[in-house]
């Protein structure tokens, strides 16, 4: 490791969370004190600074303190639900942004979070009511008329893309594929970058030199022709079809296996975290556990890059989907304006296929005796250390076995938000084994037992007792999941059954945080590293987001 990376065998477990929140509805202005007043205000002063200096935790936890004194200031809701949403908990944002409106249906900037919240949930039919609400209130706001008039055109285009949608319509695998032997996608003649090379057959295959040329080639700023982008889209593809929906990856002595979280287009620092991870060799594998794209503006290279590995080393690199390899979230925070902005239209069509063929989730298998145990350790029916890598969690029922996570079609479905929302109500109790994939990419751990609504607004939320059955019912040391910030790069919660793992550092150049990721050898022990950003290009993060998104620097 480099002097920027640090390891650790005792992990730290800082969990970004938020307080309840007290009901408004029997109170009245005579309630609060003017002692109460001012001094929620003093703490609303402290808030917004640690707002200012991207302490959203603390922010959080000082807006709480300036409600509890004084529920009727609406800016307390409004400010709170602001810093939330730098946390990511959409669901608790809503409600905050909800209970402002409520203590004051004037006030414009309430209904602007609400509809930021709904953008950012993939709802923008809903925010569009919020944005005219805020128009009316407002009507020389032109910035938000603006976001008004972008999003009224996504949610157009949304329905408009559904209303042709043609049934056994060729997928687009096949489809770039009839381009190419067509001749329709040949490379540019004034290209100067690297060039693949090709086998005996004539058909081009990966190489080390190739990447190492592309990833200069991208340093500079640079786009690879669309048929480079092609080939190596479809050369990943063929090894991701021929995968489970759960892959068996074993580690055999001497081998070493890097999870990786969260990357999000932060293609710089994901070009540190492979010099401190080193590349795929026959002796060290990569398991990216999911969010590759989106968010950060280099999310096309990150993507080729991994990709590239991928079918230059099949059994050497993993990647798992996460919750923004879909179109609904691709269309929200800028995978898919940058895909067509540097490849076209086809390209995009060709991800959003490919996405639905990554795994759900990889079980990571020791194969030597563990050197580290203790009485509460959890082993696989051989008595090995055994790990479930799955990017977002747990399912809304017990009982879900290994086997059953196999066998979750996968390939062509995308989740969409109805699809979501209707398979984790907690009082679902059918089996609709192909809405499960959808919980695995969205669920999160909570410090409460059992399940509850997700602070994300969709999804659920899943308890350590939840956890602890379903590894001693399916024989897991602990689950590996990723899918939310920690401020250190890694968290171990649930008892040490559930360990977080997010890999993107000061997170769209905001959040401050450190990445991270988890080497696991043969015998099963873990071993943490962290690592700080590294400087990028000037381009702030969700530079091809499309609708009201677009003019936030989220």
């Amino acid at each position: 490791m480099n002097d920027s990376s640090s390891t650790s065998s005792t992990p730290p477990s800082t969990v970004l969370s938020s307080l309840p929140s007290p009901e408004i509805q029997t109170l009245s202005l005579g309630d609060v004190t003017d002692e109460d007043r001012a001094e929620a205000a003093k703490i609303k002063t402290n808030a917004n600074q640690a707002f200012a200096s991207h302490n959203f935790v603390e922010a959080v936890r000082l807006y709480t303190q300036a409600i509890e004194l004084n529920p009727l200031d609406a800016t307390y809701w409004c400010n709170r639900a602001a810093a939330r949403t730098k946390l990511e908990e959409y669901g608790f944002a809503l409600s905050d942004a909800s209970k402002a409106i409520e203590v004051d249906p004037k006030y414009a900037k309430a209904f602007y979070r609400r509809a930021t919240c709904y953008l950012q949930i993939a709802k923008p039919q809903l925010a569009v009511a919020d944005f005219k609400k805020v128009v009316a209130l407002e009507p020389r706001n032109t910035i938000v008329q603006s976001q008004l008039t972008a999003t009224q055109k996504l949610v157009r285009r949304i329905e408009f893309e559904k209303a042709i949608e043609v049934e056994g319509e060729k997928s687009p695998v096949e489809r770039c594929y009839e381009i190419i032997a067509e001749g329709g996608c040949e490379v540019e003649k004034a290209y100067a970058g690297p060039q693949l090379s090709t086998g005996d057959d004539g058909k081009y295959v990966m190489t080390e030199e190739f990447i190492k040329g592309m990833i200069e080639w991208f340093k500079a700023g640079k786009n690879l022709p669309r048929r480079y982008a092609w080939e190596i889209i479809l050369g990943a593809c063929s090894h991701f079809v021929k995968e489970e929906s759960l892959v068996n990856l074993d580690l055999q002595e001497g081998v070493t296996c890097d999870v990786i979280g969260d990357v999000h287009g932060q293609f710089y620092d994901l070009l540190n975290l492979y010099s401190l991870t080193g590349t795929p060799t026959e002796k060290h594998c990569l398991l990216m556990n999911g969010d590759l794209v989106d968010r950060g503006s280099w999310s096309i290279e990150v993507i080729l890059t991994a990709f590239a590995y991928k079918w230059l080393y099949p059994t050497r690199m993993f990647i798992n989907r996460g919750n923004h390899e879909a179109k609904d979230m691709n269309r929200t925070y800028g995978f898919e304006g940058e895909a067509k902005h540097k490849h076209g239209e086809q390209t995009y069509k060709l991800f959003a296929h490919v996405f639905t063929t990554l795994p759900l989730a990889t079980l990571v298998s020791a194969t030597k005796a563990p050197t580290k145990t203790s009485t509460t350790t959890i082993l696989s029916p051989q008595g090995l250390k055994r790990y479930f890598v799955v990017h977002g969690g747990l399912f809304s029922k017990d009982g879900v076995t290994l086997d059953d996570v196999r066998k979750i079609p996968r390939i062509g479905r995308q989740p969409g938000q109805d699809g979501l929302i209707r398979c984790v109500h907690l009082s679902c109790t059918h089996a609709c084994s192909h809405l499960s994939s959808f919980q695995l990419l969205w669920t999160d751990p909570q410090t409460l037992p059992g399940r509850g609504p997700s602070k994300r607004g969709v999804g659920i939320a899943f308890g350590p007792d939840v956890t602890k059955r379903w590894c001693l019912l399916n024989g897991i040391t602990s689950i590996i999941r990723s899918h939310e910030v920690r401020q250190d790069g890694y968290a171990v919660e649930h008892d040490g059954l559930c360990t977080t793992v997010f890999s993107a550092p000061n997170y769209v150049d905001q959040v401050g945080n450190k990445g991270a990721f988890i080497r696991i050898n043969a015998e099963g022990d873990q071993r943490y590293f962290q690592f700080d950003a590294t400087p990028h290009p000037p381009m702030k993060p969700m530079a091809y987001a499309q609708g009201g998104l677009a003019s936030l620097m989220m």
